[in-house]
């Protein structure tokens, strides 16, 4: 696909989505969250790419918010359309069966940091900085912000952050649990692709599974979520990749497993 907005490079499982709007401070227009949405649709069914990562043109940001002005003039309906039009990034991202990696490489503000929310890890460098700002122009987080942050720091830091806007930088982002890791901005890029690399060795289809109910069961009693956890471990022994683990594992010598997503 032909994007206007967006990069995507692929480096073996890995591939690299890269916010390509660096005067912009890579904001999220209406055009970038429909390709970024395209683009997560796309990779999920790539059965060569095993984990997705996320970053901003340049070195200043990562996504500094949604683009204002694009949102100034909206009516309340049209508004409504936008931040809807966030949701559903948001969900194909949150829904892909590929572990998503945010690489925040700078500001992460607004929208932004409602994306990188969406991610299933979030690795900053030193220059990063995270906040919900909306208040402060007179709106609130409309892509997940108030929710999806609430789940992640808990309840009454998510309240601080979105009551006062304030900003925090990545040390204080990583200890509260907004930031998963922290590092200088020139060994980002390298911490991210051997997170990557960790995770592709492994069986594809039961990375997959393990996503989706630990996301599912956040909204289950544990008893379900647990006979959820039972019946996808059966499952798993349907699988060809299931065998060749396992087979992998008791020969003599012990091999690595050539996991197909099978």
């Amino acid at each position: 696909m032909n994007f206007e907005t967006i990069k995507i490079g692929v480096d073996g499982p890995l591939a690299v989505v890269i916010i390509n709007r660096e005067p912009q401070l890579n904001a999220l227009s209406g055009t970038v969250m429909r390709e970024l949405t395209a683009a997560a649709e796309m990779l999920d069914g790539d059965d060569n790419v095993r984990v997705i990562a996320l970053t901003g043109a340049g070195e200043k940001a990562f996504v500094a918010g949604a683009d204002i002005s694009e949102m100034q003039s909206l009516e309340p309906a049209q508004a409504q359309a936008f931040a809807e039009q966030g949701g559903r990034l948001g969900t194909a991202i949150e829904r892909s069966s590929k572990p998503w990696i945010a690489a925040v490489n700078g500001f992460a503000l607004g929208g932004g940091c409602e994306v990188a929310l969406c991610c299933d890890f979030i690795y900053a460098a030193e220059n990063a900085k995270f906040g919900q700002p909306e208040v402060k122009l007179g709106v609130i987080p409309g892509f997940g912000g108030t929710q999806r942050l609430a789940r992640r720091v808990g309840i009454a830091k998510a309240k601080e952050l979105c009551f006062t806007g304030d900003m925090i930088n990545a040390q204080e982002a990583l200890r509260i649990g907004l930031a998963d890791a922290v590092f200088p901005a020139t060994e980002l890029s390298a911490k991210v692709k051997e997170l990557a690399g960790r995770i592709a060795a492994n069986g594809p289809l039961a990375v997959a599974a393990c996503k989706r109910i630990i996301d599912q069961g956040q909204s289950m009693s544990l008893d379900e979520a647990l006979a959820l956890e039972q019946r996808t471990f059966g499952q798993m022994f349907a699988t060809t990749d299931q065998r060749e683990g396992m087979s992998a594992f008791l020969a003599k010598p012990r091999r690595a497993a050539q996991f197909k997503g099978q």
